[in-house]
């Protein structure tokens, strides 16, 4: 199965989705992410919040849909967004288009306590949101 976990910035959300996914799905799958406006980095505290749960995506990198194979995206199951408060990113094929609205928890407003509580909520959301994924589509 070829999952696509799709954002805008993919530095925090899509991030941490591909990680989950990863160790839930296992390496029989092939789940990447990306952005349509990649940020260039994955946000600090999407590590840190993946480390609390012994998830390392710390060698995970910031990419744009460009930067993915075409190989890969023309054989694309599924296509899954997290956007909610910005728009997300959408792609023309005949994959199965599924979206999971999650708050992007890289708010530059919020204190570095604020900021680890929004990754943590993000976090625990797009782990339940996988497992169920997983049972239903394994």
């Amino acid at each position: 199965m070829n999952i696509l976990f799709l954002c805008v910035g993919n530095s925090a959300r899509s991030q941490m989705a591909e990680g989950i996914a990863k160790t839930i799905l296992g390496k029989t799958h092939n789940i990447k992410s990306a952005g349509s406006q990649p940020t260039g980095i994955v946000h600090p505290n999407a590590v840190w919040a993946m480390r609390e749960i012994d998830i390392d995506i710390s060698n995970q990198s910031s990419k744009s849909i460009d930067d993915l194979e075409e190989e890969f995206l023309e054989n694309l199951d599924f296509i899954i967004t997290l956007c909610s408060e910005e728009v997300c990113p959408i792609m023309q094929n005949n994959a199965k288009k599924i979206h999971w609205m999650n708050e992007d928890p890289a708010n530059i407003n919020f204190s570095d306590i604020q900021s680890k509580a929004a990754f943590i909520k993000v976090r625990n959301n797009l782990f339940n949101l996988i497992k169920k994924f997983f049972v239903l589509n394994a």
